[in-house]
C-alpha cells in the first residue's frame, strides 16, 4: 500500500525518483515499474497487479460515459519502467497534462500513488482543508472513528 508524500524535482528528460518504500512495493510485483495515467489535474501511478484490477473493473462497466473515460484514461496509459537508480521516464504528454516541470510531489493513495505539481497539490491541500471543515464531512469523517 501506498502511504505518505515525497517532495522531489522532475529532470530535463522527464525522470522522477520513486521514493525507497514506494520502490519496494514495485519491486514485489511481477513487473518493476507503474503504469502511469492521467486524471484529476495529476498523474495516477499504479503497479502491474493493480493496473489489472482498474482495467477489469473499467471493462466490466459499459455505459457511454464509461466509454468515453475508458478511452480517456487508458488510451493515456503508459507502462513506465523503473531504471537501476529507481526513476521512471514520464512521457511529455502525461507531463503536459500535469503540468510537470520542476517540482513534484508524490502522494500515496493506497492502491495507487499520484504524481503532481507542487503548486498544483498546495491549491488542492488548501481547498481540501476548507472542505474537511463543513460539518456534514466531519460527521462522515467521525463516523470512520477518525
Amino acid at each position: 500500500m501506498f502511504r505518505s508524500s515525497s517532495f522531489h524535482t522532475i529532470d530535463a528528460k522527464g525522470r522522477i525518483i520513486i521514493p525507497s518504500r514506494f520502490r519496494n512495493i514495485l519491486k514485489s510485483d511481477k513487473v518493476y515499474g507503474v503504469m502511469v495515467s492521467n486524471k484529476d489535474d495529476c498523474l495516477y501511478a499504479y503497479s502491474f497487479s493493480e493496473w489489472e484490477k482498474v482495467e477489469n473493473k473499467i471493462l466490466s462497466t459499459k455505459t457511454n460515459a464509461m466509454a468515453d473515460f475508458r478511452r480517456f484514461f487508458l488510451g493515456n496509459s503508459c507502462e513506465c519502467m523503473c531504471d537501476r537508480q529507481g526513476r521512471i521516464l514520464i512521457p511529455k504528454s502525461l507531463r503536459k497534462y500535469a503540468n510537470l516541470e520542476k517540482e513534484i510531489v508524490l502522494v500515496g493513495n493506497l492502491d495507487r500513488f499520484e504524481i503532481w505539481d507542487l503548486n498544483q497539490w498546495d491549491k488542492i491541500n488548501k481547498e481540501m482543508e476548507l472542505k474537511l471543515k463543513k460539518e456534514e464531512v466531519k460527521e462522515e469523517i467521525a463516523s470512520l472513528g477518525l
